[in-house]
């Protein structure tokens, strides 16, 4: 909502007007009210007077030091002036200066009283559409009255009129829980909607503040599932899925039990490079290539390295890639980060390379610490080609045994499905990096149970699945290619109990102390795993015609829907 939207007309004409900043204002005397003129009128004379007065009384006060007259004797007209220049100083002392310092003085003052403000005209602002009638809401929606103490009362009531902002509760009370459930009670009275449901309880505050969520008022219940054990390089592994979407458990489960009794898949990593890309600009195209040449020249790499190295000692600068755009230059960095997913680390890594080109580019103007050319949560063929995160290939042979009595189709079937869905049909629906069947919905489940940023679900789910008959057609060999896996096993959600539990079941919690990044690697190879497993899945149901039959089936629910919306 924005908060600088002003109501057409006044809500009600017996509502009396808003006095507490205005009638402030003009009860107090202002300098501008020296004389009875406007006020610019009233600056230009006062500036003139000290001016022309000082100006007079340098000259007179040379003549007598020329003359060797003292210089406390004094003249009518150099008593006036010196009268007109005390005046004048007041004045412009007074209209300028006491402003300066007053501000200083009372800014938290003024501060608390701006937020009253807002929050004020916030709940009064004029809609254009009726509000919907009282009965229009059933009963079971209000809130329900609580028992709070009393000092508990009396902070709802000022977070609901305003007087301490809800952002301000933890810092104010120090207690995490306890500012949760009085922002919570307060939202309550001020939607009139109950938020019963919305569990409270259960969750350690303290551990998200300051680094997962502001503002809490609960926490939302994501039943985790668990597929596998997926065999891959030798080793079995239980995938933790957080998913509200029926059949993706099971169908992932029926794919890793065609992999595990096929002796399992072989997953490589390629590259594990995050990556940012400021925007800068020059004055001109000619100056932003010498500084792509100066950034590509190979001379200049090891330099470049120590500087930008200096703020982590995970942070290990790979490469730089530049692309011009005119006037303006958008600088690729790509770097390890050991086990964290690495944005903060890389972003301090460039702004300590921005600082150290300012010396021999001076005119270069930042204009952002991201110029979309990373790219970072959006789709780009740059990613798809170049890579972002973790590069990671993963493969195995699914014998036609296997093919027919576990996933109830045959070799030949889901090659040509492949072809004409996730190859034919994906290029002529111009996707980009979406020659899959639903990657997307396994790296979301595992990025939800294991507390990374589910926002970056898009370019980690880039993914290309390819199907071919292999031993003379009798067995099927599929591959999934996911460029641009974006993971970590520190920082971020993953410190939270839950998802630090899913990370300790896939043997990856924390940070590998023996190999640095070795943890999120391993991730992201499970998460190609699990990818495959339920590609080979979907796309055998597909091919079966069981699609349509398992989802009746398993995600459709019981409950009847009409009693829950009365």
């Amino acid at each position: 909502m924005d908060v600088r939207r002003r109501p057409s007309k006044p809500l009600s004409t017996k509502q009396p007007p808003p006095t507490s900043v205005v009638d402030h204002q003009s009860s107090s005397p202002k300098a501008s009210d020296a004389l009875p003129l406007p006020l610019y009128l009233t600056n230009g004379i006062f500036f003139t007077l000290f001016f022309s007065v000082a100006y007079f009384l340098l000259h007179r006060w040379r003549d007598k030091i020329r003359n060797s007259t003292p210089l406390h004797v004094l003249t009518l007209s150099e008593l006036a002036g010196i009268i007109s220049l005390i005046a004048s100083f007041i004045y412009l002392l007074g209209f300028f200066g006491i402003g300066i310092v007053q501000s200083f003085i009372s800014k938290s003052e003024s501060d608390d009283e701006h937020q009253r403000f807002i929050l004020h005209e916030d709940r009064n602002i004029h809609c254009s559409m009726p509000p919907p009638p009282s009965t229009v809401i059933p009963k079971s929606t209000k809130p329900p009255q609580i028992d709070l103490p009393q000092d508990d009362e009396k902070l709802v009531d000022c977070v609901v009129t305003g007087e301490i902002p809800s952002y301000s509760l933890e810092s104010r009370l120090g207690d995490c829980f306890k500012a949760a459930k009085i922002r919570r009670e307060a939202v309550q009275r001020l939607t009139g909607r109950s938020l019963e449901g919305l569990p409270l309880e259960g969750l350690d505050y303290n551990s998200i503040l300051g680094q997962c969520c502001e503002m809490p008022v609960g926490y939302v219940q994501i039943p985790v599932g668990i597929a596998g054990p997926l065999l891959m390089n030798g080793c079995e592994y239980s995938v933790p899925m957080a998913t509200t979407e029926g059949c993706l458990v099971a169908s992932t489960n029926r794919g890793c039990k065609a992999i595990y009794t096929c002796g399992g898949a072989t997953c490589v990593l390629l590259r594990d490079a995050m990556t940012r890309a400021p925007v800068v600009r020059f004055g001109s195209a000619k100056r932003a290539t010498e500084l792509k040449f100066f950034l590509e020249d190979p001379l200049n790499y090891e330099t470049l390295c120590l500087v930008f190295n200096k703020s982590s000692r995970f942070a290990k600068l790979q490469n730089i890639k530049c692309a011009v755009g005119g006037k303006n230059l958008y600088i690729r960095f790509s770097c390890s980060t050991g086990d964290a997913m690495g944005m903060n680390m890389v972003s301090k890594g460039v702004q300590n390379v921005l600082d150290f080109l300012q010396n021999d580019f001076p005119d270069m103007d930042v204009i952002g610490i991201s110029g979309n050319y990373c790219s970072d949560k959006k789709p780009a063929a740059i990613n798809w080609i170049e890579g972002r995160g973790k590069s990671v290939v993963c493969e195995a042979v699914i014998t036609g045994d296997v093919v027919s009595k576990v996933l109830k189709t045959n070799v030949a079937a889901l090659v040509e499905l492949n072809m004409l869905k996730n190859l034919a049909g994906s290029a002529v629906a111009g996707s980009l990096g979406g020659f899959n069947a639903h990657a997307a919905n396994i790296v979301s489940a595992i990025f939800i149970a294991t507390g990374q940023d589910p926002a970056q679900n898009i370019e980690s789910s880039h993914c290309i699945t390819m199907m071919e008959p292999v031993n003379d057609g009798k067995d099927l060999h599929i591959s999934v290619t996911m460029p641009s896996i974006e993971v970590g096993t520190v920082g971020g959600g993953t410190q939270l109990a839950s998802q630090s539990a899913c990370l300790n079941l896939l043997g990856v919690k924390g940070a590998s102390k023996e190999s640095p990044g070795s943890n999120s690697q391993l991730l992201a190879t499970i998460v190609a795993g699990s990818v495959l497993a339920g590609e080979l899945s979907l796309m055998s149901a597909i091919s079966a015609g069981q699609l349509v039959k398992s989802h009746m089936k398993y995600n459709r629910s019981s409950r009847d829907i009409t009693k829950i919306g009365s």
